[in-house]
């Protein structure tokens, strides 16, 4: 359950990072704006290359450089501001306050190194615990992630695991030091469908027992009418829908979302073709003027060519960014 307006852990406000390459400015993430409440699990939804892994890398200071840069906006996690802190600081940020668990477990763990090392480096790191005191600790981590035998497979290497349980692993290192928020970029992507539900019910679980807040990456609708509260749904670098799930599915506003909606195959439904969203996503090199979206829109207007609309309130949680909602698309 999501918490109180009062207990917003996460604040993102106007995010801008950019990545300047030869071939020009891409615009990633270009005034993104949310927040995620104590306990509150916040789906961060879009089609490849809109700009969800890049929000994600940018709130734990991660962004690929040179060529990438956040250059604007505020991440405020407990009131603290990421972004003005030096590296140090960062240092004991990461894995201790925000944990963040990545697509490819394989690009995470290390073939050298035992899963016990792995799973112990950050609470030696931010706990300074040492000795059997540690180990006891790694295999107690390794249980709560159900990976049987632990103090066996504490001595084994990635290679060794199936693909499920080296993302048991990765979620290990990530919850090891009691992050209050963890970020799941795609988790589930390079598993099979009996193993995602299984590591999915085990991120439910893990964070009621430990009132985890999360934020979870994901283009797959299923997994987000299962895990989350809300729904940010992102085009082109920028948040153009948010709500709560229920909403977001049972009344979704922007063409984009229901175009995301639309496309997703209905169980028992027999239909002749599925539907797909025309064209291709924007480039965030070159955008076009006015709403990004408006190439693709079987709605749009000449407004939406011109102009990019403003964010629009449609109830307490439910916020919107389209010239079309509530008839304000106009020739």
């Amino acid at each position: 359950m999501s918490g109180t307006a009062d207990s917003v852990l996460l604040d993102v406000r106007d995010l801008r990072t950019h990545f300047f390459t030869r071939y020009g400015v891409a615009k990633a993430v270009d005034g993104v704006s949310f927040h995620v409440r104590e306990g509150e699990t916040l789906g961060l939804v879009g089609e490849s290359g809109c700009g969800k892994t890049v929000t994600s890398l940018s709130i734990v200071r991660m962004v690929p450089r040179p060529a990438g840069r956040i250059v604007g906006g505020e991440v405020r996690l407990a009131g603290e501001n990421l972004l003005e802190m030096d590296e140090k600081e960062m240092q004991r940020v990461r894995g201790r306050k925000v944990a963040m668990i990545l697509q490819d477990p394989m690009m995470s763990l290390d073939p050298v190194f035992s899963i016990g090392e792995q799973v112990a480096e950050p609470i030696r790191w931010h706990q300074k615990v040492t000795g059997s005191a540690l180990w006891e600790h790694v295999v107690s981590m390794l249980r709560l992630v159900k990976i049987p035998a632990p103090d066996v497979r504490v001595r084994e290497f990635p290679h060794q695991m199936s693909g499920g349980m080296r993302q048991r692993i990765v979620g290990a290192i990530g919850l090891s030091c009691q992050p209050r928020l963890l970020i799941a970029d795609e988790p589930t992507t390079s598993l099979d469908v009996t193993i995602q539900g299984q590591f999915l019910q085990l991120l439910s679980e893990l964070k009621e027992q430990r009132g985890l807040s999360m934020i979870l990456i994901t283009h797959n609708l299923g997994i987000v009418a299962w895990v989350c509260d809300r729904v940010a749904i992102m085009y082109a670098g920028r948040i153009v829908e948010t709500a709560p799930v229920v909403e977001i599915f049972h009344r979704p506003q922007h063409p984009y979302t229901q175009a995301l909606i639309g496309s997703v195959p209905r169980f028992g439904q027999r239909v002749r073709r599925l539907t797909a969203i025309e064209g291709q996503p924007a480039d965030v090199r070159q955008l076009p003027p006015g709403c990004s979206f408006h190439p693709r829109c079987p709605h749009a207007k000449d407004v939406c060519r011109r102009e990019y609309p403003p964010e629009r309130a449609l109830g307490p949680q439910h916020r919107v960014s389209c010239w079309l909602v509530d008839g304000q698309g106009h020739d």
